[in-house]
């Protein structure tokens, strides 16, 4: 499985074929994280493998759907419990990741374990997903940007060259230099 972009969230449901023995079996439902849905089937299928005596030949998916944030206009703190695959062995762990989405927080969490632990994404096992509140955060990184008094200033800025001129303008270049700090 390859990440570009955005992680989607999907829910996939799926359950054995249905024969005459058992005409209604069991439904299973899975929340999956995966670039499309193609690619959440198939981890559906690999994790119901792992976990039940179920196949893609046996069994058959009823249902998958992207799942959308309904709230994504504010900033939260999300707590991801994952299980990962290193050259040394099998490792549990714990992140915490600032986003306005739930699949935002999982985009970074991919691309930070890749970086900061070379994880590819298929030895990635993301367990369980929250939301924590701002004073049971356990991680420096997400704390140092909880509190009112947190500001983030903008010391050099540049004011475009192009604002309030015509598209054509003769005035593309300039001879002196741009001034960027407004304090």
């Amino acid at each position: 499985m390859t990440v570009a972009g955005m992680m989607k969230q999907f829910q996939v449901v799926g359950r054995h074929t249905a024969t005459d023995d058992h005409p209604n079996p069991e439904a299973y439902r899975m929340i999956i994280f995966a670039p499309n849905a193609v690619i959440a089937k198939s981890k559906f299928w690999y994790y119901m493998h792992q976990f039940r005596k179920m196949k893609k030949a046996t069994g058959e998916i009823l249902d998958c759907v992207e799942l959308v944030e309904k709230d994504s206009r504010t900033v939260k703190n999300y707590g991801i419990w994952l299980r990962y695959d290193s050259r040394s062995g099998t490792h549990n762990m714990y992140r915490e990741f600032r986003d306005v989405k739930l699949v935002g927080a999982v985009s970074q969490l991919y691309d930070e374990m890749a970086g900061r632990h070379r994880a590819r994404p298929r030895s990635i096992r993301i367990i369980r997903t929250a939301v924590v509140a701002n004073e049971d955060l356990k991680r420096n990184n997400p704390m140092q940007f909880v509190g009112d008094e947190v500001k983030f200033p903008l010391p050099h800025r540049v004011t475009s060259g192009k604002r309030g001129q015509k598209a054509l303008s003769s005035r593309t270049y300039t001879k002196n230099r741009p001034t960027t700090f407004f304090g």
